[in-house]
């Protein structure tokens, strides 16, 4: 007889969880009371956690003797108390990155003096108005943005406004292996090849505005792509400083990652068993078969896996480390380095690993059945949907953890067992994750599942009221001795640990 469903093996992607969100989730009564006074779904953020990864950023700077400025991208959480937590920390240190005309009036309603923001994204008049009028910094994505924001400055009686140039395009350039890296366009940031007609720009709006540095973003985690541009940013600035103007930093954007899976063994069996599923040699892993862009084509395994990289040895300032250390492509030296001898300012915008680690996401299991298959699988209905909880948006792949209702030691069925996690809206395309997710245990109705790490962009960015469901309410908390101390977000001040309630 074959396998049967009893038997077959599970496939786990267990979250990464450090304090303190680790110890908030051995604290399952207390999430229990928080969803049964706020609701399902809901966010709660632990805002004592971002000064503690901006400080292991600031610490890779002290490492290769770099000074400059780490941002916080912002538009990777809507939280308010995350916001007031890092203005509360060293201004020559952290700054905020505002990618809208409200990120802009939020961060500085929330305690971020002006010296300490820089304007970056699609830019609106209003923004490059207030971002002036206010003294912020502009990174400037294009000559037309460049001539708008010195045209504002002249017609309104602005101050002088601090500029970076940001590029993309940086053409190849041969790794120190030999091999020809290819820069990738960006939507974001003017051409490489047109930087002589920038600076020219620069130079006849000099009353308007002072160029302080040269800027890049990119989306993607290839560390030798990332490489020639930051060198070639170096080489900008030269030109820079022949013509008489005077930067002093070069800004690296975003894109750090973030590690979400524990386990370097669990991805890699999941991605190859996923892979053995999508060519039929093993049943699937997913509802209705979804590839996660793969096919199969005639017994050919055709497209590209669309996931993050969920579980990675080196992220957020891990990262950053590794591109400081790697030798320049053209000159050699390490990247820091060449920073160093320059004198240059480093400035980061990391967004998602800010926040690693500073929240989760909690849903009430609704409902629970058996999916008809044959396959032993349950759906489980939950009381959130897809846009309140985004990882499979970004491609992110982890297994929430179940959090029983009861405290008797009765937790449900046994298991481990196959479910699949679908949403609140009457749509079939609702699923909270496409994968079949293995559980310790069968869930009953009235448990909660926590989906951790969801700060950065999974936990807001899509958020929806459709269908008139409930948008996720936000509480902040904090540890206080042996308990949980918590106030809404909005209600949340870098002195807010001095009141509220207690449990």
């Amino acid at each position: 007889m074959g396998e049967g469903p009893c038997v077959r093996v599970p496939l786990y992607l267990q979250p990464r969880l450090e304090p303190p969100l680790a110890s908030l989730l051995d604290d399952p009564p207390f999430l229990h009371l928080l969803v049964d006074a706020l609701g399902s779904p809901l966010n709660v953020l632990l805002p004592d956690r971002i000064p503690e990864n901006a400080e292991r950023f600031r610490a890779v700077y002290r490492k290769h003797h770099l000074t400059g400025r780490v941002f916080f991208a912002c538009k990777a959480n809507r939280s308010s108390a995350l916001v007031r937590r890092l203005a509360a920390t060293d201004p020559a240190e952290v700054g905020i990155d505002v990618a809208s005309l409200g990120e802009l009036q939020h961060a500085l309603g929330a305690g971020f003096t002006p010296g300490r923001v820089m304007a970056t994204g699609p830019k609106t008049p209003e923004l490059l108005w207030l971002a002036a009028r206010a003294g912020a910094a502009v990174n400037v994505d294009s000559h037309t943005e460049l001539e708008q924001l010195a045209d504002l400055v002249r017609k309104y009686g602005l101050p002088r406004v601090e500029v970076l140039l940001r590029l993309s395009e940086f053409g190849t350039s041969e790794a120190g292996t030999g091999v020809r890296v290819l820069s990738r366009r960006s939507r974001f940031g003017s051409p490489a090849g047109e930087v002589s007609t920038l600076l020219d720009a620069v130079e006849r709006h000099r009353d308007a505005v002072e160029l302080i540095g040269i800027a890049y973003h990119l989306d993607t985690t290839g560390l030798a792509e990332k490489a020639v541009a930051l060198e070639r940013c170096v080489m900008v600035m030269d030109e820079c400083h022949a013509r008489g103007l005077a930067p002093r930093v070069i800004d690296i954007g975003g894109g750090f990652g973030v590690g979400y899976v524990a386990d370097a063994g669990q991805w890699e069996r999941y991605t190859t068993e996923l892979t053995n599923a999508v060519l039929g040699t093993r049943p699937a892993l997913t509802w209705q078969g979804h590839g996660y862009g793969l096919r199969n084509e005639g017994g050919t395994l055709r497209g590209a896996l669309g996931l993050y990289p969920a579980h990675r040895p080196a992220a957020g300032p891990g990262y950053l480390d590794e591109l400081l250390s790697l030798p320049a492509p053209s000159l050699g030296r390490p990247l820091g380095t060449l920073l160093l001898e320059h004198l240059y300012d480093l400035y980061t915008e990391p967004g998602r690993a800010l926040v690693d680690q500073c929240g989760l996401t909690l849903a009430r299991v609704l409902d629970v059945r058996p999916t008809g298959t044959g396959s032993g699988d349950h759906l489980v209905r939950l009381g959130l949907n897809a846009g309140d909880v985004s990882l499979e948006e970004h491609g992110v792949l982890v297994d929430p953890v179940l959090l029983p209702r009861t405290e008797d030691g009765d937790q449900g069925e046994g298991g481990p067992v196959g479910v699949h996690l679908v949403g609140n809206l009457c749509l079939e395309g609702d699923l909270i994750t496409r994968r079949t997710v293995f559980l310790p245990r069968l869930p009953r109705v009235g448990d909660l599942l926590a989906f951790a790490n969801t700060a950065g962009y999974a936990m807001d960015f899509h958020a929806h009221s459709a269908q008139r469901q409930p948008v996720a309410r936000t509480v902040a908390v904090l540890r206080d001795g042996g308990s949980w101390r918590w106030c809404l977000d909005d209600e949340y001040w870098p002195i807010t640990h001095q009141g509220g309630p207690v449990l």
